[in-house]
């Protein structure tokens, strides 16, 4: 027959109370990664906080990271609104390093160059 004190049932439900923490703690981490696709509203904490218009003439191709020399994932047509996320500094285009992150439909690279803001800059990634 094992006897447990009450010590030993104590520690153990700490024990129980710090993994469910960590777990939730590390799906919280990750939210951004796998962050669903609706946009809150203007002003509020996820991808719709920030938005802009695409300015490039004939669109502007999106990547998988931020820099040109990266994987075309996507495409947002000349005038299209766009959800930002968050600001990065990546490859230059025509001189301007700066690349917002974007959670439109997925999460792309388009740069800041050919993305015109419409309110408050973006926050840095």
């Amino acid at each position: 027959m094992r006897l447990r004190s009450p010590l030993t049932r104590g520690l153990a439900r700490v024990l129980a109370t710090a993994a469910a923490s960590g777990a939730l703690i590390t799906a919280l981490a990750a939210a951004p990664a796998t962050a669903t696709t609706a946009a809150a509203p203007h002003g509020g904490d996820g991808p719709g906080r920030y938005r802009g218009v695409v300015t490039a003439i004939g669109g502007l191709w999106l990547h998988d990271r931020p820099g040109r020399d990266s994987r075309r994932i996507g495409f947002a047509q000349q005038g299209q609104i766009v959800s930002i996320y968050c600001q990065y500094p990546g490859g230059p285009v025509n001189g301007n390093r700066l690349w917002y992150l974007l959670g439109d439909r997925t999460w792309a690279w388009g740069s800041a160059r050919y993305i015109r803001l419409l309110g408050p800059t973006p926050r840095w990634c």
